[in-house]
């Protein structure tokens, strides 16, 4: 058995480069020995999970939904605001809510002072696509993680 304490584990940082997208979060299946580019499901395993904290006035990442991965989300701590396809939705400890594979959602910390503490778990599909509809934009994992956009094409258009 392998254990990990979050108590003592380090939160990774990220920020978008204009820092619009902020947040911080403890990887526990990383830390569990989880190797997300494997496809060796041994090394990658069936879920991911993770602590995430929003920090105030923030979102932690643009509106988008996957092409094939469930998450799932339980609030700690801290208010904010989903925004999903129906509109936006007031989140506070206790609450717990999930995504389905194609539904769009972002998470928003609209409190002044304290930070919005979720816990996440989201199976871990490989070939996992993300769509951003604010921007037109699809990320595809192909063996690796690439931005891309494009207009809808015939399926066959430069290919006869």
């Amino acid at each position: 058995m392998r254990k990990v304490n979050t108590n003592t584990m380090v939160e990774c940082q990220w920020s978008s480069p204009k820092g619009k997208f902020v947040g911080s979060g403890k990887e526990i299946s990383e830390e569990l020995g989880r190797i997300p580019q494997s496809t060796d499901l041994n090394e990658r395993h069936p879920f991911d999970v993770e602590i995430t904290r929003i920090p105030p006035k923030s979102a932690n990442c643009p509106y988008h939904s996957h092409s094939a991965q469930w998450e799932f989300y339980h609030v700690l701590s801290g208010k904010g605001i989903v925004r999903h396809q129906e509109g936006k939705t007031v989140i506070e400890p206790g609450d717990a809510f999930i995504f389905k594979p194609g539904e769009p959602h972002q998470i928003l910390n609209d409190e002044t002072l304290e930070d919005l503490v979720l816990y996440v778990v989201a199976d871990n599909p490989i070939g996992e696509s993300c769509h951003y509809p604010d921007s037109g934009k699809w990320a595809v994992r192909s063996p690796v993680h690439r931005i891309v956009r494009s207009e809808p094409l015939d399926y066959y258009e430069g290919e006869e």
